[in-house]
């Protein structure tokens, strides 16, 4: 919905300046997406689908190829812009995903679950990355992420949300002291109540016990 990708059933909301319904192209001219599971023509190469995204935003020519060069550069992957995105690793391919949401220059980037499937090196690269993009490029980061350690380590504020509704928004000391916590896990435990995850573990209890006679009767 921030993106103005989908509507809201109720309200709104405004984005960079911009009003997500009354002025959704403003708001995804100025602003990068990055989604948890995103889509990459696996037979292009990297330049190749970089060129693509750039003309899906109407960039000149001239623009498109001089940041092609800039994010290639920044994100460490000249060399490799000629060859195929099917023979790029997982960290690569995040790689190119966070060029692609770069390349327009957004004010405000959206990443979803940003070191989703990643193994742990490649996870600490798009970290330090998207540490690089905020203090470095002036870029304002939205994240979406159950990963509170991430969230802890990266975010200067964050909201807790619970079925649609904003619980608590501070930065991470603040709601960590506010509910005498050790760390962002614990207080987010804490906020949710320990009632959520005695909920998860609900199905254990409903769960009929299996008579052994029936069990042996099935395996007949």
């Amino acid at each position: 919905m921030l993106n103005a990708i989908i509507s809201p059933t109720g309200g709104t909301a405004e984005v960079v300046g911009y009003d997500i319904i009354t002025q959704s192209k403003q708001v995804k001219i100025n602003c990068g997406f990055l989604p948890e599971s995103p889509g990459l023509y696996q037979k292009l190469t990297a330049k190749e689908f970089l060129e693509f995204v750039g003309e899906l935003y109407y960039l000149p020519k001239e623009v498109i190829s001089s940041r092609i060069e800039e994010l290639l550069e920044l994100f460490a992957l000249e060399g490799r812009e000629n060859d195929l995105l099917e023979g790029y690793s997982r960290g690569m391919k995040q790689k190119v995903c966070l060029c692609a949401a770069l390349i327009q220059d957004p004010k405000m980037i959206f990443l979803d679950e940003p070191t989703s499937n990643l193994d742990p090196a490649a996870a600490r690269m798009v970290k330090d990355l998207v540490s690089d993009l905020a203090k470095k490029a002036d870029k304002t980061i939205f994240i979406c992420t159950h990963l509170l350690d991430a969230a802890e380590e990266l975010c200067d504020l964050i909201g807790i949300i619970d079925e649609g509704v904003l619980k608590v928004e501070g930065s991470p000391k603040e709601i960590i002291d506010s509910v005498g916590a050790s760390d962002l896990e614990d207080a987010y435990l804490k906020i949710m109540g320990v009632s959520k995850i005695d909920d998860l573990l609900a199905w254990r209890a409903e769960t009929p016990e299996i008579d052994k006679g029936d069990k042996k009767k099935k395996r007949k």
